[in-house]
């Protein structure tokens, strides 16, 4: 039986699949975020969009991604010790979902899944009594540490948003339309409490069995000195939503708010006199702020919105950013080599990698108008294209741009050249330029058509295709001298066309919609791609396996050129607009709110296929077998970014790392029980499988 055991998880080694897509941009990752907790000075968790939670062991120095097991939306989070937490949520279909873990993070467990409404909050008050609250009135109760959950009878269906409990009998949820709960024998019942107005209420924080604050819409704040029986209204000196509320003893407190339109101000509020003034401490056009927690008087931490994670060392006199990178648009990327990249977006964003995307710096392009295409001739010469005509050159691999006088002040939307002198520039109203001098100068060519172009690709110096409006595709054979309309059989907006060889091409464009040609345009072929959100970029790294991205966090594949395609996950609700591949594995993906995603293994196949190998072990591990830490020493001097899982025989990853400049790598592994698990390194040169054993 034994031997059995062990034959089976080799054979597992070799067929097993590594996380799909990292975050590049933002770091340490760019979902919404909801709430955040703190188990100790150091230790905390911060829980948000597609299943997120991020976990810190130095007091946010650094964040690692968690393994969930879901891909829903986590709205709450809370920990009753150093190792037991629990986090409440919902999926697409408006159901609840309760997930548990009892090993800091490591591993989580699904206690409850698609038996309730949307769930907002948890709280318990001790070890197995907890409670949850969510959309039409409900409240959940456990009382035994989540194996069991009972729904009480609130006596409402408003929507509760926030839960909070003084004693193991006595707590408070509040939500919409001022609706104020409080229960005097844990749960058993509740009542409705006065409350002056019909605000939403989306947080509440009692500092002591009397006194407690609830804040919600349109800047409301409320407070009670009498457990509840009476509440006063507050000046907070604002109209944004306040969406979360803390106080650090019985008169310092903070609230955070912001909002969802234009601007997105973060503000953060604070008060030393028991709610009687509030100042904004920090106030500035950035994204919302969901929730607030001080670990004491003086460090706190608030997140937000796109991955925003703020922290006070100070008592929120000053704020500093842990998350890093720009949250701008970004639209199109290009690598003129495996390490070397660039990405362009909104504002005259260009971003430059010359690491495979362990860092991107952003480069000055001159201009503040949006950049949606780019595209190098060589390692240092460079075009981008985009808003009002907009056309820029380097010669300098991005060092210094200058401005290029296109004739034309319609928004182009792609560029392509097919030589070092000789390109092209599609965009708004058929317009369709080029040049033969390295863009000195932009000729107008007659398109033909009125409709809108999105992208243009060349597959040899004569022959292009251009895909825009109303189902369009042209093409020229003359180097643009003139060009035709091809019959797609569409009416969609084709937003991206891309061609593996000179018969062989794909578009892609809203509701899905996925086209093939195998004669060089002549007929085109509908696919079914299985999806219906729009698709804002294509491109093959072979004959058979293509990707395509779009809207909510979309990522398809395909392993037999187009026939089927199978939806990957990317972690992400946010819109992607560019895939580019820069080998059969390494890929990269960029989106909105400055989205940079990467793979290492080709999108990560949802079934299980060979992978390639590193032909001799880079690797050492020692200890092994262990029971604390281990170490990984890089024996050939690998260099780039290193990619650490480790996985039990089930193939349920329970820790997680990225590494650079470090040998030996130091890992942590003393949480995990004694057993036989399943080591992954991934470097840029291959993948690697070893045994480790716990003892």
């Amino acid at each position: 039986m034994k031997k059995f055991y062990l034959s089976t998880f080799f054979f597992f080694l070799s067929l097993f699949t590594f996380s799909q897509w990292t975050w590049q941009n933002p770091l340490p990752q760019g979902n919404n975020l909801s709430s955040i907790c703190f188990t100790d000075a150091n230790t905390g968790y911060v829980v948000g969009a597609n299943g997120t939670i991020i976990k810190t062991t130095d007091a946010g120095e650094t964040w690692n991604v968690l393994s969930t097991g879901t891909a829903h939306e986590i709205k709450s989070v809370y920990f009753i010790d150093q190792n037991t937490g629990y986090a409440v949520g919902n999926d697409p279909n408006g159901l609840g979902i309760i997930i548990k873990s009892i090993n800091a993070g490591l591993t989580w467990t699904t206690l409850l899944s698609g038996n309730t409404p949307w769930l907002h909050s948890i709280y318990f008050t001790d070890e197995y009594s907890g409670y949850v609250v969510g959309m039409f009135g409900t409240i959940l109760k456990t009382t035994n540490a989540g194996e069991s959950w009972v729904q009480l009878s609130s006596g409402t269906v408003r929507e509760l948003f926030s839960v909070f409990f003084t004693n193991p009998n006595t707590g408070y949820v509040v939500g919409d339309y001022g609706t104020i709960l409080k229960t005097n024998d844990a749960g058993l019942t509740w009542t409705s409490l006065t409350n002056p107005s019909g605000i939403c209420l989306y947080s509440i924080y009692f500092t002591d069995e009397d006194t407690g604050y609830t804040v919600g819409s349109d800047g409301t704040i409320y407070k009670t000195v009498d457990s509840g029986v009476t509440w006063t209204s507050l000046n907070s000196g604002t109209m944004y939503s306040l969406t979360s509320v803390y106080f650090t003893d019985n008169f310092t407190g903070y609230a955070v708010c912001g909002s969802n339109g234009f601007p997105h101000n973060r503000i953060i509020l604070k008060t030393i006199d028991g709610g009687s003034t509030w100042t904004a401490i920090l106030n500035e056009t950035a994204h919302m702020l969901t929730s607030i927690y001080f670990t004491d008087v003086n460090i706190g931490y608030s997140v937000g919105l796109n991955g925003t994670i703020l922290k006070t060392l100070n008592g929120g006199i000053t704020w500093n950013a842990l998350s890093n990178g720009t949250t701008d648009i970004l639209i199109s990327s290009y690598f003129t080599d495996p390490y070397t990249g660039y990405v362009t977006g909104d504002f005259g964003t260009i971003l430059k990698t010359t690491n495979g995307g362990e860092n991107w710096n952003a480069l000055s392009s001159g201009t503040n108008m949006a950049l949606e295409s780019v595209y190098f001739t060589d390692a240092n010469t460079g075009y981008a294209a985009g808003m009002n005509g907009i056309i820029i050159k380097t010669i300098d691999a991005g060092a210094n741009w200058i401005n290029l006088s296109s004739g034309t002040d319609q928004d182009l939307h792609s560029i392509f050249f097919t030589d070092f002198n000789n390109g092209y520039a599609v965009g708004r109203l058929g317009t369709i330029l080029k040049t033969i001098d390295g863009g000195i100068n932009w000729l107008q060519q007659s398109s033909g058509t009125p409709n809108s172009l999105w992208e243009v690709y060349f597959t040899d110096s004569s022959t292009g295709y251009a895909a825009g409006n109303e189902g369009t595709i042209i093409k020229t054979v003359n180097g643009g001298i003139t060009w035709t309309n091809l019959s797609s059989g569409l009416i969609d907006q084709l937003l991206s066309v891309y061609f593996y060889d000179a018969n062989i091409g794909y578009a892609v464009g809203q509701d899905g919609v996925i086209i093939k040609t195998v004669d060089a345009g002549l007929t085109w072929t509908p696919l079914s791609s299985g999806i219906i959100n729009g698709l804002f970029s294509v491109y093959f790294t072979d004959e058979n396996t293509g990707f395509a991205v779009g809207a909510n966090g979309t990522i398809i594949k395909t392993y037999d050129a187009g026939t089927t395609w199978t939806t990957l996950s990317s972690g992400t609700n946010e819109l992607l607009y560019s895939v580019y591949f820069t080998n059969e594995n390494s890929g990269y993906v960029v989106g909105v709110h400055g989205t940079i995603l990467y793979t290492l293994n080709g999108g990560g196949p949802p079934v299980f296929i060979e992978e390639t190998k590193l032909a001799e072990s880079a690797y050492m591990i020692y200890p092994n077998p262990t029971n604390s830490k281990i170490n990984i020493v890089n024996c050939k001097k690998l260099k780039g970014e290193t990619l650490i899982g480790i996985y039990n025989i089930k193939g349920e990853q329970l820790l997680q790392g990225k590494f650079k400049n470090s040998d030996p790598i130091e890992m942590d592994v003393s949480d995990l029980e004694k057993g036989i698990y399943l080591m992954r390194i991934q470097n840029r040169e291959g993948v690697e499988s070893k045994k480790l054993v716990i003892q």
